[in-house]
């Protein structure tokens, strides 16, 4: 490479860099987002585009999978609207008094838990109200950034397979170990994401045959918001079932309540133990160290995509690591 190619390269990567950088950061994380849900979709694409057409294919899968995506977080949404509207009407459901008893025989001191809950709930609706205006702007911004990951998913889905091939040309790599390289990260993408979203549902269930055998209250609704919260590694779920077991047992269903919590500690806390790393440590070839480290990691770098992204950039790490130290006599 002589001084010309060398000033254009740093040029290129420098300057367009940085500029494409500062475009596209304020809006990373639905960028992320976009090309997650793209690479999950495709497969699903590559069949249908072929019998509806590659422009069709898109418009019906995005659709599909929108519905799939936003009903459970709408559902778990108006539910707990509903049960903070019950709370602040003195009509939770749950055996107040019972708790109540429990604590003042426990501790020697009365604790008006009713009080404290009513509180809470018009606290809440008070905000709720007081806010509608940022809440409004909040509604409008997320609009926003809803239809650009929307626009971002159809021409990804339409596009993307030209512009990965383009990816694997430009890269100055040896077509095989371009090929290699690319089917390590295509593994350890799938397997994080595909992985993340399997343990998450099995610990989920898991937890929700704890709940219905024990008695507790609402289990299907609970089992809903621990697939949700499962998505987060040895914290999750345990958010669900502990607090339930607690419960069972201030009630007075003491043997309900510690099959509960022994349950859990068993039975849904092992599945992070013995699952995961069948489902994703082994296909991705990560520790689960580097695993937890990527979920927080980029969930605190970019919000809920990065609870994908962390991992998944910690793989493409260590693939090109991996390759450089196998193929780096041949570079």
């Amino acid at each position: 490479m002589n001084k010309q190619q060398g000033f254009l390269l740093l040029l290129l990567v420098g300057l367009s860099g940085l500029l494409g950088l500062y475009v596209v950061l304020p809006f990373l994380e639905y960028v992320l987002a976009a090309v997650l849900l793209a690479y999950v979709l495709h497969p699903f694409h590559a069949r249908l585009a072929p019998r509806i057409g590659p422009r069709l294919s898109p418009i019906v899968l995005i659709a599909f999978a929108g519905a799939t995506i936003v009903f459970p977080f709408v559902l778990v949404f108006a539910v707990l609207v509903r049960d903070v509207e019950a709370i602040a009407a003195g009509e939770s459901g749950l055996e107040i008094a019972e708790i109540e008893g429990r604590i003042a025989a426990y501790t020697g001191r009365s604790v008006d838990l009713e009080r404290w809950l009513r509180t809470g709930a018009e606290t809440v609706f008070e905000l709720s109200f007081d806010g509608i205006t940022e809440l409004f702007g909040a509604a409008l911004k997320a609009s926003f950034r809803l239809a650009l990951v929307l626009f971002l998913l159809y021409y990804l889905l339409k596009d993307g397979a030209c512009f990965v091939s383009w990816l694997k040309e430009a890269t100055p790599l040896p077509p095989d170990v371009t090929d290699r390289l690319y089917c390590r990260i295509d593994t350890t993408t799938w397997a994080v994401i595909v992985g993340h979203v399997f343990v998450a549902f099995v610990q989920g269930m898991a937890g929700g045959i704890g709940l219905l055998i024990a008695g507790a209250p609402s289990p299907v609704f609970w089992t809903a918001v621990m697939i949700l919260l499962a998505l987060l590694p040895l914290i999750g779920a345990f958010l669900v079932w502990a607090p339930a077991g607690i419960y069972l047992v201030l009630v007075g269903q003491p043997y309900a309540g510690l099959f509960l919590l022994v349950y859990g500690v068993v039975v849904v806390s092992m599945i992070d133990n013995y699952v995961r790393p069948v489902v994703i440590d082994s296909r991705a070839r990560l520790n689960p160290g580097v695993i937890l480290i990527g979920v927080f990691g980029g969930i605190y770098s970019l919000g809920f995509v990065g609870l994908f992204v962390g991992p998944i950039a910690l793989g493409v790490l260590g693939a090109t690591l991996a390759t450089l130290k196998n193929d780096y006599h041949r570079l």
